[in-house]
């Protein structure tokens, strides 16, 4: 018995060993089902076990083979592959499906590369319902930042191929972008999309790269400190939470239920939708309330529709008869809300709107759509509505630091974590958080350019650019802008530094939204460089390139790069400035002569320079016969 129960424990053991030491082998997120491997290059998969496990990788009818190193690590490298698939990968134990070779693409930057299908419905919506198109994939990488060390791996992510559900959270950018560089080559696409709205471009450099930076150092140095990060956090949601508590508590719309639909509200005031009861009350923060009484026929009883409220400044929940719909809670998104069957009735009907505002000039946002559709109809809710303060409050609410966007933040966790996985180029649409200081983006740009391409070792890797959109109300007459020297840092790293490429959407944006809905030209035009690029040098990609000037007289003679100068027929250009000896500028006249841009103004004498649509919100239309446009540029 003694014997047998001896055999017994040394089983258990011998199995418990076993266990312990043929330690699984773990692999980085990107590499999962589903992937995209990046065609014609030597691909690197690598992943982690323990020190000196024998680790083998099957693929394509090869197997590779290799030892984990001391710490655990491992790699091996594999051949050069041709576009196809799907594939399956084994690595030990573990199968890996459905795996596609093709072209992988890099796109990040801040909100507008962030900005997902789902808020692009009014212009996509239908190309949303029916794609799908198991040959774009996406795979997300977790927003996340750390200050102390770059890290190795992701906190999650999935490769996703393209259907209605999936799309919705992809990058539009990024979508339209693949979509096109897949029906001109039909070659697998992959995205691996890693962007934060709000985020600065030294957010997306590491240490080593910011050290012409010295304040960004320091600002990156006082957040490895969790302690302070703990701290801050607690103290700003302390104070928010108290102000907002505050307005709650005096907010009498609340304790009166202003959102009712029998409330009698005949003895407030009104005002103009869009439009701003601050130019009825001067400017406060704290909470309004707006009603509006619409009429609708039997036959709209009862149905679903769909309220389109515009933009709002601030915040906002909004009732139909009482019935919450919908709420926003800060400024940007659009007020878009599905109106549930059993709301609306029959003759009366109240929308009631509550809006909170902490800072600035609380708004409906003019010239965006305001309506109620059903069953394809729209009511136009523009005009009149009531209105009724809230509350006001004694001080502005709390500010945020927005720790997430401090510099080498989002490098360490959303950008070195991918450095081992090849890739084909990368897209960055990112400028608009660092206009405040815009004369020193491109340098941070064209030294983030270079230090991400050292470390994917892909010294000639397509690097394109968007350039910021026009935005903001237009100016009558020409001044300084930011967004305009942005743009111009933007359009001299293009010039300057190899390989790279310009998508100009100064016709795509609008005055009042810096996110754009039209997200399909963006992705076309980054798709033309992409493919001109390629192996598609015929196209093309840019429209009239500046290059040089010369004074003739009271003229300036402008010059443009070869093949792109031919110029659309227009019946005037606009968008020229002209500057005198004096120092100012003023709006000039502008003819095509040929290949060249003849510019004056007969009341400058001696012109020393030129500017086009140098302005937050210029109307230039200078394009080429492609349709493209001209960047912004100075002479100077």
């Amino acid at each position: 018995m003694k014997i047998y129960c001896t055999k017994i424990l040394f089983l258990i053991l011998s199995f418990i060993s076993v266990c312990l030491f043929d330690a699984k082998v773990k692999l980085p997120a990107l590499v999962s089902d589903g992937m995209v491997l990046q065609r014609n290059q030597k691909l690197k998969i690598w992943g982690y076990a323990d020190a000196g496990e024998n680790v083998n990788v099957k693929f394509v009818n090869k197997t590779y083979s290799v030892t984990a190193d001391n710490n655990g690590n491992w790699n091996v490298m594999l051949p050069e592959l041709k576009a196809g698939g799907p594939f399956v990968m084994t690595i030990n134990d573990i199968t890996l499906k459905d795996i596609l070779i093709g072209d992988v693409w890099v796109a990040s930057g801040q909100s507008n590369m962030e900005l997902p299908m789902r808020r692009l419905k009014p212009l996509y919506g239908e190309e949303m319902k029916t794609v799908n198109n198991q040959n774009i994939r996406f795979f997300t990488v977790p927003q996340k930042y750390n200050f102390k060390t770059p890290q190795n791996d992701l906190d999650g992510g999935k490769w996703e191929n393209t259907n209605p559900q999936t799309i919705l959270n992809f990058s539009g950018v990024a979508y339209f972008f693949a979509k096109n560089l897949y029906e001109k080559n039909k070659v697998p696409v992959g995205i691996i999309h890693t962007s934060l709205g709000g985020s600065p471009v030294q957010a997306w450099m590491d240490v080593n790269s910011l050290k012409n930076y010295p304040e960004y150092l320091q600002e990156a140095e006082k957040w490895k400190n969790d302690d302070l990060i703990k701290s801050t956090e607690s103290n700003e949601q302390s104070l928010s939470k108290a102000w907002y508590s505050e307005l709650e508590q005096s907010d009498i719309g609340l304790n009166q239920h202003w959102e009712n639909f029998d409330l009698d509200d005949s003895s407030w005031k009104t005002m103009n939708v869009p439009g701003s009861w601050e130019d009825h009350e001067g400017p406060f923060e704290g909470s309004i309330w707006l009603r509006k009484e619409i009429t609708l026929p039997k036959g709209f009883a009862g149905k679903t529709a769909f309220l389109n409220l515009g933009r709002i400044k601030d915040a906002d929940v909004t009732y139909i008869n009482g019935v919450k719909v919908g709420n926003v809670t800060y400024e940007y998104p659009p007020r878009w809300y599905d109106i549930p069957a059993g709301v609306l009735k029959e003759g009366k009907n109240i929308i009631a709107v509550r809006i909170t505002n902490g800072s600035g000039k609380g708004q409906f946002i003019a010239d965006k759509p305001y309506y109620l559709e059903i069953d394809g109809q729209k009511i136009d809710l523009k005009g009149s509505w009531k209105y009724k303060i809230g509350t006001k409050m004694e001080k502005t609410a709390p500010g945020q630091t927005f720790i997430r966007w401090k510099p080498t933040g989002l490098y360490n966790s959303m950008i070195h974590p991918l450095i081992n996985y090849k890739v084909k180029g990368f897209l960055w649409y990112q400028g608009e958080s660092n206009t405040g200081k815009p004369k020193e983006y491109g340098d941070l740009l064209t030294t983030m350019i270079n230090d991400w391409r050292s470390k994917w070792n892909e010294k000639d890797a397509p690097f394109l650019i968007v350039q910021l959109a026009n935005f903001m109300e237009a100016k009558s007459q020409p001044v300084e802008s930011n967004w305009a020297e942005l743009r111009d840092q933007q359009r001299k790293v293009s010039l300057t530094v190899p390989q790279t490429g310009l998508a100009v959407i100064i016709d795509a944006g609008e005055w009042n939204d810096i996110h754009p809905l039209d997200k399909k030209t963006v992705g076309d035009r980054l798709a033309l460089q992409a493919l001109k690029m390629g192996d598609k040098k015929e196209i093309v990609a840019d429209g009239p390139v500046y290059q040089s000037m010369k004074v003739e007289g009271n003229k300036i003679r402008l010059s443009f790069k070869k093949e792109t100068d031919d110029f659309a027929k227009v019946s005037e250009l606009k968008g020229f400035a002209i500057k005198n000896t004096d120092g100012n500028w003023t709006w000039a006249k502008a003819k095509a002569e040929g290949e060249k841009i003849v510019v004056w103004n007969d009341s400058v004498k001696n012109p020393v320079a030129v500017r086009y649509d140098w302005a937050d919100n210029p109307d230039g239309n200078l394009k080429n016969k492609s349709g493209l446009p001209a960047s912004p540029f100075s002479t100077e």
